[in-house]
């Protein structure tokens, strides 16, 4: 009881602060200190925070061994391997998955060694022009260099790497004519480079006439529309609703209004029973329904389920959110995590709470959700 109310605490007090820290997560270490050590992940069969995979949303066996392998002998091929085998109509959301895994990775090896780290893909691009699987990595690559431009969203530096991934983009459309991804990957190209929403809209029927109910797609449209970037709450809010209603049996898109909320979460959060609104608990039920429908290896799964926990804590529905960390943790290469500068700390941070909100209403490991 002690932990939950010290916990509960530190994310309310005066609602100014820590609130919005912690939903965007920049404070996640602070909330921790002192704290979060009180819980013993162990006993949930919980990773603790130094073995949590800040690469990945969920589980992929595959891709695991392909990046350690890449990394350690920086050749190509096992990366171009998979993605050959990831290519079919019926894998076209685990391609965006991988894609977007594979860049980061190679963003992330440059970043820890400039001009020496994600060797990998410059080779596979000059070795192999042609490949499919290289192409759009490549413009993925591009696109997480733009936004990690110290000259920032706006800046010639910025617009001429986007500019460059969107001739990537097309080349890689060109070399796989039916896959989505590159009109994917070139969706945060256009809100970058602040495309008109005709010329938006018209990027968006590529990619839905290849794949649409594709929930990657979807979450990365979603943006364009949010009022940070080209539209507005109420523009976004209509775009998650009617993907929603629209969506087939077995579709992870009745999840997509609750990115549409977090994406309009405001800053400042003075009101205690924002999670507890009509609007945030039908777009929670709304996920966890999607959540419960799709097979449970869908690989954008773990994407709702990262999202459910931070909602689910955020409403003190402890037990639901238990639930959602038995599925995923281990990994935290997910929104709402990623949006700062330590996902593991701040997916931690939550999962602290989840635990000691579980224990408070009468919970253990013994009891906990199998």
């Amino acid at each position: 009881m002690d932990v939950l109310i010290i916990l509960l605490g530190l994310i309310m007090i005066g609602g100014v602060l820590v609130v919005p820290a912690l939903l965007r997560m920049r404070g996640g270490r602070q909330a921790l200190r002192g704290h979060g050590s009180a819980i013993d992940p162990t006993q949930y069969g919980f990773a603790p925070p130094e073995r949590l995979d800040v690469r990945l949303p969920g589980p992929d066996p595959e891709l695991a061994e392909v990046l350690e392998e890449v990394r350690r002998t920086q050749d190509w091929h096992p990366a171009a391997q998979l993605l050959a085998a990831t290519a079919g109509e019926d894998d076209w959301e685990l391609r965006w998955q991988r894609v977007q895994t594979l860049a980061g990775a190679a963003a992330v090896e440059l970043a820890e060694a400039p001009g020496e780290g994600g060797r990998w893909l410059r080779t596979w691009r000059v070795e192999a022009p042609k490949e499919a699987g290289g192409a759009v990595v490549h413009a993925e690559f591009l696109v997480r260099q733009a936004r990690q431009s110290q000259a920032g969203p706006g800046s010639q530096e910025y617009r001429i790497i986007l500019e460059e991934a969107r001739t990537v983009c097309g080349e890689a459309a060109l070399l796989a004519p039916g896959d989505p991804t590159p009109y994917i990957v070139e969706l945060a190209v256009a809100r970058g480079l602040a495309y008109r929403q005709a010329d938006f809209e018209e990027l968006w029927s590529k990619v839905t006439s290849r794949a649409p109910h594709h929930m990657g797609a979807h979450m990365a449209a979603l943006h364009y529309w949010c009022e940070k970037w080209h539209g507005s709450k109420e523009q976004a809010d209509a775009f998650a609703q009617s993907a929603a209603a629209s969506a087939p049996e077995k579709s992870l898109l009745p999840a997509l209004p609750l990115f549409a909320v977090f994406e309009h979460l405001p800053e400042v959060n003075m009101v205690r029973g924002l999670y507890e609104s009509e609007v945030v608990t039908r777009a929670i039920q709304g996920a966890l329904y999607a959540a419960r429908s799709v097979p449970a290896d869908h690989p954008v799964l773990p994407h709702i389920r990262h999202l459910l926990v931070c909602f689910l804590v955020r409403a003190e529905r402890y037990a639901e959110a238990m639930e959602q960390l038995r599925h995923v943790d281990g990994h935290v290469g997910a929104v709402p995590w990623s949006y700062g500068p330590d996902p593991a700390s701040a997916y931690v941070a939550y999962r602290a709470l989840a635990v000691a909100g579980w224990e408070q209403s009468g919970g253990s490991p013994a009891t906990m959700p199998r």
